[in-house]
């Protein structure tokens, strides 16, 4: 895929159905041709999300977290607190031919070995549930990735777990896979007798590992869909 450099837009806690609203907005400006490619970073309140494949099984039956049904690839995650979320809104007819997840896949994990912490891609099994994501190698899944093409651009894209609550996950069937056991940097960092990484950090981490680069000024941006401002930050 044709290294172009992508806009980085960094926000703060927007709830998932704004920030849905948004999305669609950024990716009709980029069909359009009135933005560019652009990685956005932020942070949701609580939330469960799921595709329309999603086997009412999966889903929770008694939870305080609101379920939100949504239009990209992959089963059932959460987003809350303690994650760095980050969309991805890139026109692929221009950057080229590629597997985009797999760029993503490989671009994550980039960023969390430079922040010092190994891990790995897994490949699907035929006839299997989908595996993609960021692992460990004793197969902890420590990010999440979905993602969705509609006229050639990207939406959706990545959860990474910096210090989530992880219970939250036991509530449904994370991923489709019913013994995937979930992890955070926080919970590695611990293990290794270490400090975790800031979330700074990590946004500095993931955003060089996938070739963005930093916005001048809010002036650069098309305003309306940075949406509920008072939330924005722009690096």
């Amino acid at each position: 895929m044709d290294g172009q450099a992508l806009e980085r837009i960094d926000l703060g806690e927007v709830p998932y159905t704004e920030a849905i609203a948004d999305m669609t907005e950024w990716v009709r400006q980029r069909q359009a041709g009135l933005i560019t490619d652009r990685l956005v970073l932020l942070n949701h309140p609580a939330v469960i999300t799921y595709g329309s494949r999603t086997p009412q099984y999966e889903l929770p039956t008694h939870t305080s977290i609101p379920l939100v049904e949504v239009d990209r690839g992959g089963q059932a995650t959460y987003h809350g607190p303690g994650q760095l979320i980050g969309y991805l809104v890139m026109n692929l007819r221009e950057r080229g031919p590629a597997d985009v997840v797999r760029w993503l896949e490989n671009g994550l994990i980039r960023a969390v070995d430079a922040l010092g912490f190994p891990t790995i891609r897994r490949d699907t099994p035929p006839r299997a549930q989908s595996l993609v994501g960021v692992w460990t190698a004793d197969h902890r899944k420590l990010a999440s990735i979905g993602m969705r093409i509609r006229g050639g651009v990207t939406s959706h894209g990545f959860a990474l777990n910096i210090a989530p609550d992880l219970r939250a996950f036991s509530e449904f069937t994370a991923c489709g896979l019913p013994d995937v056991a979930m992890t955070s940097l926080a919970e590695l960092a611990a293990e290794r007798g270490r400090p975790v990484p800031a979330e700074n950090e990590v946004r500095d981490a993931v955003a060089a590992a996938l070739g963005s680069t930093a916005l001048g000024s809010t002036d650069a941006v098309d305003g309306s869909a940075l949406g509920r401002s008072t939330v924005a930050k722009i690096r």
